[in-house]
């Protein structure tokens, strides 16, 4: 019995939460050899495919997911977002977050929580028992609170994320160990905490997987040079898994789950380019590399992934569509996006959505207008430099490409029907695992607990 059992002195019953970026059921499911933690978790509690959210991009997954909230509640739509009323972008960090994240509500109920290595959580709030933030985090010397958790990671050689340039190299070699490394500290340090601290919602997130995919989930697909390497690199993870499951005591609910799925990648499309080139977007001049330097008569533009504006009147700075023909032109920008090609002959585009189906709430005023959802196999690019000599490119050094379907959920507790979940169900699940009350209307999700 570790310190962590000798602090309880209440019965509520405690939740642990491994997040596992990027990672679909269909890998585990068609892999229980690799797997057989979560194969067992699968077969003693519940476990199946979810749908992520639009668009799959982890800097609005892990918002969406530790919320309950949509992109027009949580304010954070991707990798970069607009700034209201402007042509400037932004990087939303854990600040731009506009609504209560799952910790927070554990807390506000006087309990505790610890929070590991959440994407878009930096800087560490204090409100917590204590946090490392994750992706987008600068380093652990800033990103950890309290001065005790920075110091011990610090001398533990914790890293945030592994170094993704290794990956781009052609031996992947440095990149799996890097990989293998970056896990095994993250792991050390969720076993410690687990064990010594007092909580009551552990909160973790292994973002290797992601990195993994990326680079490796081709070679996984068709049995490449990697393959072997990558279920190793599965087997691990899965072992790490396993190992916290084994220490959780009885009144603990673990839940294992992925932001999005994976799937392989066989085109880059660049769509500023392609909006370019179909007399969508024009720039000032020549020299541009940013959102700022297109042309007046602008008509739609692209973020990263799979994201379209209408250069509208009166909302942006220069638009150039006035209101009156909005949905005209917004219906015409749908129809070229549905009737886009790659050079294999596909529809690059599986459907588009548009915003007023995905998104509401108090911060839609940034959201995009339509959002394409692309077939397997492209990946969706913006990029404002114009130094694409075509709108397809054959994958670089990354061959594996986020999806909307496939994400994993596991929940170690039997009867939990997962057969119709989303990405917003999972913070309601886990506080109705942990006994807190709250209002159905709080989430755009629902437990799933029957």
């Amino acid at each position: 019995m570790g310190l962590f059992d000798r602090l309880r002195g209440t019965d509520d019953p405690r939740v642990a939460f491994l997040g596992i970026d990027g990672v679909p059921y269909d890998l585990v499911a068609e892999n229980p050899e690799t797997f057989p933690n979560l194969t067992e978790i699968a077969a003693a509690g519940s476990a199946g495919a979810i749908d992520s959210i639009v668009p799959p991009e982890s800097s609005a997954c892990w918002p969406a997911l530790t919320t309950g909230a949509n992109p027009g509640e949580t304010g954070v739509y991707g990798f970069q977002d607009r700034e209201t009323g402007s042509y400037d972008t932004y990087v939303p960090m854990g600040r731009d977050v506009q609504r209560e994240r799952v910790w927070d509500r554990v807390t506000d109920e006087g309990r505790n929580a610890s929070v590991f290595n959440v994407p878009v959580t930096f800087p560490p709030q204090r409100n917590v028992q204590r946090m490392v933030s994750g992706f987008l985090s600068p380093g652990v010397d800033k990103a950890a609170h309290p001065e005790e958790l920075r110091e011990r990671l610090s001398e533990s050689g914790y890293r945030i994320d592994v170094n993704a340039k290794l990956g781009h190299r052609d031996d992947k070699a440095d990149f799996l160990e890097h990989a293998h490394t970056t896990l095994d500290r993250r792991q050390e340090a969720f076993r410690h905490y687990i064990e010594e601290d007092d909580w009551d919602l552990f909160f973790g997130v292994y973002m290797t997987t992601d990195r993994v995919n990326h680079f490796l989930w081709e070679d996984y697909a068709t049995g490449g040079r990697y393959r072997e390497e990558f279920l190793a690199f599965y087997s691990r993870l899965d072992e790490c898994i396993g190992e916290i499951r084994e220490e959780l005591p009885s009144d603990t609910t673990l839940v294992v789950a992925a932001d999005h799925g994976f799937t392989t990648l066989d085109y880059e499309v660049h769509c500023n380019e392609w909006l370019e080139r179909e007399g969508w977007l024009s720039y000032a001049d020549d020299d541009h590399a940013e959102l700022s330097d297109i042309d007046d008569d602008t008509r739609a533009y692209a973020f990263v992934p799979g994201r379209f504006y209408v250069n509208l009147e009166g909302r942006e700075p220069r638009g150039s569509v006035p209101e009156s023909e909005y949905e005209d032109v917004r219906a015409e920008l749908r129809a070229d996006l549905e009737a886009l090609e790659g050079p294999n002959g596909r529809p690059v585009v599986d459907r588009v959505v548009e915003k007023e189906t995905a998104f509401r709430g108090d911060h839609d005023a940034i959201a995009p207008d339509l959002v394409a959802i692309p077939n397997d196999g492209f990946d969706l690019k913006a990029g404002f430099k114009g130094s694409h000599d075509a709108v397809f490119d054959d994958t670089g050094p990354r061959n594996g490409m986020h999806t909307f379907d496939d994400p994993a959920l596991f929940v170690d507790e039997p009867g939990i029907p997962i057969d119709d979940a989303d990405l917003l169900d999972v913070a309601p699940t886990i506080l109705e695992l942990m006994d807190i009350d709250f209002e159905r209307t709080a989430f755009d999700g629902a437990s799933l607990l029957p």
